[in-house]
Order: structure tokens, then C-alpha cells, then sequence
């Protein structure tokens, strides 16, 4: 037994062979919590599919995204070149471990111009970008709108069609007006030489000394044939009046003719009254005239004011037309 106080045991160190070990477990355990901790989750996959619904304006585009089972978004990006530009709203694909397919739709397109477009996925692992592809939008079809002006037009005088040949190629387009008059079974027929739209697409046609009523029409020249609605261009029979006092107090002839000769016609007196509807004073019927011009008389109670004479007729020919207003003191 020792029994010397300032003597101390010394403590058992390990083998060699077991602190290797030691070491060698403690490294293994290090390198495996730090390829946890610098592990990167997957990126996800993402294709690039075709399109449907191409109009000149608008498409859908199509494609196909797999999350591989980290949260995932995607946007289509498109434009005219390969540098895009444009691209769709973010949207999400999931978080799942299977391929969908994805759409989204773009708008504010041009017409007749070819796009370039790709799908581009995103996800905590990065972000995964579709094939390029293309497609081409349609031409705008061609239309062609017309106004006549004025609609009606008094008799024998001039009338205009205006109009616009709308669409992707209504520029500097040659137009042809055509009329097929009253009682419309002759058909149409070529009014006048074919004009060129100007660079909106716009044109104008002059229909001088219009005696009837007459269905319009304006076509386009080469292809393709577009045809714009019918219009009706009414012809107002022309009406003149006039007043004359007479020898009765507050009453006054009121006289005049209508052309072409529109006998049976009836006319009615109008007192106008600014801001309010015109009030009725009388009334009659056209006198049988000439072959060209027939007349109206009648004397009826007035006041002072502004007078007109509406005729009303009933040949298919022609529409009702007003004098130019009178005025009585």
C-alpha cells in the first residue's frame, strides 16, 4: 500500500488504436452533417409546348412543368425576338413529383408577325428554362364600313359614301362603289371610277344628282373580294314654301311645291318651336302638277314664328322631305 500522500496515480490513457478510431468516427460523422447542410434541392424540369387559339391579337401557350417535389411557379416569356420581352403573370405549378401541363394565355398581340416564346420554371433548387419556339399570327380580314352623307339626300343633289376598309392590308387598297336603284331588280352596277384608301384605310365616293332611292354598296377590287353591308341612300322629295298674308286676321296661305311630282302626297304645317317639338297647324295634300312638280295651298290660322312643310309620300321611290323653314311676323 502506498501510503505517500504526495504521490499521485496516473489515469489510464486510451490505445492508439482506439483514439484512431475515435477520430476517424468523429470525422465521418462531421462530413455527413455537413453534405446535409450543403445538399441543394432539385431544380425543377420544365418543356416548352405548342399553342392553340392563335388569333391576330391573341394566343395560348402550352408547356409542361415538374416540380420534382419542391414548390414551384412558371411564366411563359414571348416577344418577336429571342430576347422575348414579354412575359406571362407568375403562376404556381405545385410541389408535386410528376410532370403537368401548364397554360397561359397573351394578348395584345400584332397581326401577321411571328413570336418566339419559352416556358422558364422556378423552384428553391433554381430555375429551368423551356425550348425556344414560334408561331405566327393571321392577318386582320378585311371589312369594309359606309356611311352615307347626308342620308337622306334632297332630291337631285349630291350624296357622299364614306367609309374605311379596316384590316391588316387596308392601306392603299383600290375600292369600287356600286348602286343598284329603286326599285332594286336591276342589280349592282359600277358607279364611277375605283379610288385608293388612304393610309387609314379611309375613302370617299360622290353620288351626284341622286333622283331616287338607291341600295349601295362598296367592294374591294382583287383579292380578297370583300363586300361592305348594304346601305340604303334615301332621296328626300325637294319641298319649297311659302307664305302670303290674306284677309283674314291671324290666318295665312301657306303655298309651295314638291319635286318630283308627288301628287296625293300629304303635307302637313308645322309651327317650329326652339328647344320643344313642333306643333302641328294644319294640313293637306299635293295638288296633281306637272309630269315633274306638283303644289300644295292652304290657308290656316298662325302666329308669329317659323313655319315648315313636312311631305309625306308613299312611292317606295322616294322619302319624306321638309321645306326650308318661313318665318311669319
Amino acid at each position: 500500500m502506498n501510503l505517500n500522500p504526495l504521490r499521485r496515480s496516473r489515469p489510464t490513457l486510451p490505445a492508439p488504436r482506439a483514439l484512431l478510431t475515435l477520430a476517424l468516427t468523429l470525422a465521418a460523422i462531421g462530413a455527413v452533417v455537413s453534405g446535409v447542410e450543403a445538399a441543394t434541392p432539385p431544380a425543377p424540369s420544365a418543356s416548352t409546348g405548342g399553342t392553340s387559339g392563335v388569333s391576330y391579337s391573341a394566343a395560348t401557350l402550352h408547356g409542361y412543368v415538374n416540380p420534382h417535389g419542391q414548390a414551384t411557379d412558371y411564366v411563359f416569356q414571348y416577344g418577336t425576338t429571342r430576347a422575348y420581352g414579354s412575359q406571362t403573370p407568375l403562376a404556381p405549378a405545385g410541389s408535386g413529383t410528376s410532370s403537368i401541363q401548364v397554360t397561359q394565355a397573351v394578348s395584345g398581340l400584332q397581326p401577321l408577325k411571328t413570336y418566339h416564346y419559352r416556358i422558364l420554371a422556378t423552384g428553391p433548387g433554381g430555375a429551368t428554362a423551356g425550348g425556344d419556339r414560334t408561331f405566327t399570327t393571321p392577318k386582320i380580314p378585311l371589312s369594309v364600313a359606309i356611311v352615307g352623307v347626308p342620308n337622306p339626300v334632297v332630291y337631285g343633289s349630291t350624296a357622299f359614301v364614306e367609309g374605311t376598309l379596316s384590316g391588316t392590308e387596308g392601306a392603299n387598297h383600290l375600292v369600287q362603289l356600286e348602286a343598284n336603284p329603286f326599285p332594286y331588280v336591276s342589280g349592282f352596277k359600277v358607279v364611277g371610277n375605283a379610288e385608293r384608301t388612304n393610309t387609314a384605310g379611309g375613302f370617299s365616293f360622290a353620288l351626284p344628282g341622286l333622283l331616287e332611292n338607291a341600295q349601295i354598296r362598296v367592294v374591294t377590287l382583287g383579292k380578297p373580294l370583300v363586300s361592305s353591308p348594304v346601305l340604303i341612300e334615301g332621296v328626300a322629295v325637294r319641298v319649297t314654301l311659302h307664305a302670303r298674308a290674306t284677309r283674314r286676321r291671324g290666318f295665312a296661305r301657306l303655298y309651295g311645291t314638291v319635286t318630283p311630282a308627288e301628287a296625293g302626297a300629304l303635307v302637313g304645317f308645322q309651327l317650329l318651336k326652339p328647344g320643344h317639338r313642333s306643333v302641328n297647324v294644319g294640313g293637306t295634300v299635293v295638288k296633281q302638277g306637272t309630269s315633274a312638280v306638283s303644289s300644295f295651298s292652304r290657308v290656316v290660322r298662325v302666329h308669329r314664328g317659323l313655319y315648315k312643310a313636312l311631305i309625306k309620300v308613299f312611292d317606295g321611290a322616294h322619302v319624306a322631305g321638309y321645306s326650308a323653314p318661313v318665318l311669319i311676323r
